[in-house]
């Protein structure tokens, strides 16, 4: 068993620590706000500011970060004060392994061009530029991997459901790649259980699953799951527009409970 840090505790950190408390493992939660798990020791910090662990021992580190709000002023102060801080804050654990939850976003691919984590970063947005950063800053101050996950849906995560609700139009032609929140959780734990098996772990994965596609076929799709009219179309304006590989990760045996977009919100429209 072992003594694992998960800050940020939100959707993702929150399912994760679960499945390692459920597992045996002493889990110790990060979050800004009060917060209480079942068999998780919480601890409330904001780690946009300095702050300490009243931890004796940990083994894996796992930082999983939001900011505030979309603006950049918030992304440097999470992504690379952040880092920054829990640094400090870990100085005295000798860590076996650090694992950084970071985005897509990175890719700066705008022609639906096929992309993993042999692709070279140019970010176009400040978000994926802050986040490029902060990977280089984690894999500088530990062993580390980075996991970019793509749009993340699920229970609660309604933003897709809404769209077609709405009637409002889809740039035709524009490719998107997702992860259903209980796959971006089990992925994560996943390769704990790999590095402690012994496998040796690459510095980065991508985390999407199976299926990329057009952002209209899935919204045409949700539409004839509510038996809503389909959404009107219209022609693209540019922007992110990526098909992404996740090869590596299955070649490391992860398999996905939900492979396409079907299977996820299918469970979530039944």
């Amino acid at each position: 068993m072992a003594n694992i840090l998960i800050v940020g505790c939100g959707d993702v950190g929150s399912r994760l620590a679960l499945l390692f408390a459920n597992d045996g493992h002493t889990v110790y939660g990060v979050r800004r706000s009060v917060h209480v798990l079942p068999n998780v020791m919480m601890l409330q910090a904001d780690i946009s500011q300095p702050f300490s662990l009243p931890i004796a021992e940990l083994d894996y580190v796992y930082i999983i970060l939001s900011p505030d709000s979309s603006k950049q002023a918030a992304y440097e102060q999470t992504f690379i004060d952040g880092v920054n801080h829990i640094r400090t804050a870990l100085e005295s654990y000798a860590l076996k392994h650090v694992f950084f939850v970071s985005s897509t976003s990175v890719y700066g691919e705008e022609h639906g061009e096929w992309v993993d984590e042999n692709t070279a970063t140019h970010p176009q947005g400040f978000n994926g530029q802050v986040l490029c950063a902060a990977e280089q800053l984690v894999q500088q101050y530990w062993l580390s991997s980075v996991v970019r996950f793509g749009g993340i849906y699920g229970e609660g995560r309604l933003r897709l459901i809404r769209w077609v609700e709405s009637g409002k139009p889809v740039n035709v032609g524009q490719w998107t790649n997702r992860i259903h929140v209980a796959d971006a959780a089990g992925l994560l734990a996943f390769l704990l259980k790999q590095h402690q098996q012994g496998r040796e772990l690459e510095s980065c994965y991508v985390g999407v699953d199976d299926y990329p596609c057009l952002q209209d076929e899935v919204l045409d799709w949700i539409a004839q799951e509510l038996d809503l009219p389909p959404v009107a179309k219209i022609q693209g304006q540019g922007g992110a527009n990526r098909r992404i590989r996740n090869n590596r990760i299955k070649e490391l045996g992860y398999r996905f409970l939900y492979p396409s977009f079907r299977e996820g919100y299918g469970k979530m429209l039944r």
